[in-house]
């Protein structure tokens, strides 16, 4: 179990500083660690060793969520969106196993480009939640973490506007997350993701994760949420420059 040998100690550094940022923006605020962190590491180790260590470590690193967003959130709700990633997570992880590594990239910076336009736009679902179509935003979702890991703003789009309690908006995604990342993990062991050269890219990512992720969510008590916001979505912009395969020469 090593490291991959093309990994660089100057990538490996990069590597350990975008997983820092990327869990500084989950912890601050709820989303943006996939769109942050994807780009920069598929570029460095690949898609396929890219999604399943940001899977791995933020599963581990946000179990102390799952309690209370349990009891908070509208289980229901959750559930029928569960069903549409029932069917989108195992087609995203069938691309993301037999696509060309090179594909795979391309399509992440353009997945991640077109979701940092949406959360941008500043757009979001005001209607209250229908069946058929949190099913379907479910698929998507299912179908972009599956490919890539950067489910989230579909769902927070979707669910942010909608006319239901903030509380229990925050509780809807948190456990959903949890259930996607269950479905996730199931699809990337059928499709053999999970490698060894994951142990030591996880051992010497997860410390900075979990780090940022508990500098994050004490910012969120002290900093400006707007001003914040803005710096995260000016780092996944800086994400996908930095992950455009082509500048491979400059970051490997």
């Amino acid at each position: 179990m090593s490291l991959p040998a093309d990994l660089t100690p100057t990538s490996l550094t990069l590597l350990i500083a975008t997983v820092f940022i990327a869990g500084l923006a989950r912890g601050f605020s709820g989303f943006g660690a996939a769109l942050i962190f994807m780009p920069v590491a598929s570029a460095l180790i690949g898609p396929r060793l890219a999604a399943p260590v940001i899977l791995i470590i933020d599963a581990i690193t946000t179990l102390g969520l799952v309690p209370g967003a349990f009891r908070r959130a509208d289980r229901r709700e959750v559930a029928t969106m569960a069903i549409g990633a029932l069917v989108g997570v195992p087609t995203g992880v069938y691309l993301l196993t037999h696509l060309e590594p090179l594909t795979i990239r391309w399509a992440i910076i353009a997945v991640c480009a077109a979701l940092l336009a949406l959360l941008l736009s500043g757009w979001r679902y005001h209607g209250r939640p229908k069946p058929p179509l949190t099913v379907g935003v479910g698929l998507l979702s299912g179908l972009f973490s599956g490919a890539s890991q950067v489910g989230g703003p579909p769902v927070i789009a979707y669910w942010l506007g909608g006319a239901i309690p903030p509380h229990m908006v925050r509780a809807n995604i948190v456990l959903y997350f949890e259930v996607s990342t269950a479905l996730t993990m199931i699809n990337f062991l059928i499709g053999g993701l999970f490698v060894s050269a994951l142990v030591p890219l996880c051992l010497m990512t997860a410390p900075a994760y979990a780090i940022g992720l508990w500098t994050g969510t004490r910012l969120f008590g002290v900093a400006s949420e707007i001003v914040f916001r803005r710096i995260c979505l000016s780092l996944i912009a800086l994400a996908v420059v930095i992950g455009l395969p082509l500048l491979d020469g400059i970051l490997r």
